[in-house]
């Protein structure tokens, strides 16, 4: 029987490595916008997040937005929506994604206080779906598949 990643690798798919954190979170490293930044892994949050106070850094702009975010002890928080960034993840990339903009502070306080370092943004549902990821909790990685 061959291996997932003989399996996933003939299917068009790439490996992405994950870090598992001093919090049992996922971390990887994107690219939006060219610049490269720190993200966890969360099969939970609906979409890709950054924070507000990385708007700068990445070259976002953004919009209004009547879209509340809640998560992780938080809830009914504003938000702003960015259209039309380019993420790369490893070899994959898009585009066209749209990033939910809101106040990272209480995630990267709950990172910080348990000794991790803090994240830049979150890798949501929207990118796992699209890419149809899979991921390999005992060796640590993603499988994107490159397929449109």
């Amino acid at each position: 029987m061959s291996s997932l990643k003989k399996f996933l690798f003939k299917k068009n798919y790439i490996k992405i490595p994950l870090v598992l954190t001093a919090t049992n979170h996922f971390e990887l490293i994107a690219k939006i916008n060219g610049i490269t930044g720190r993200f966890i892994l969360d099969t939970g949050a609906s979409n890709t997040c950054v924070g507000f106070d990385k708007m700068e850094f990445f070259n976002l702009s953004s919009k209004e937005s009547k879209i509340k975010a809640a998560g992780a002890g938080a809830t009914n928080m504003e938000t702003l929506i960015s259209t039309k960034n380019r993420i790369e993840i490893g070899d994959w990339q898009n585009d066209k994604l749209k990033i939910v903009l809101f106040d990272l502070v209480h995630v990267n306080e709950a990172l910080t206080a348990h000794k991790a370092l803090p994240v830049d943004g979150i890798i949501g549902a929207d990118i796992l779906k699209k890419t149809k990821a899979i991921i390999d909790y005992k060796k640590r990685c993603v499988y994107l598949s490159k397929k449109k």
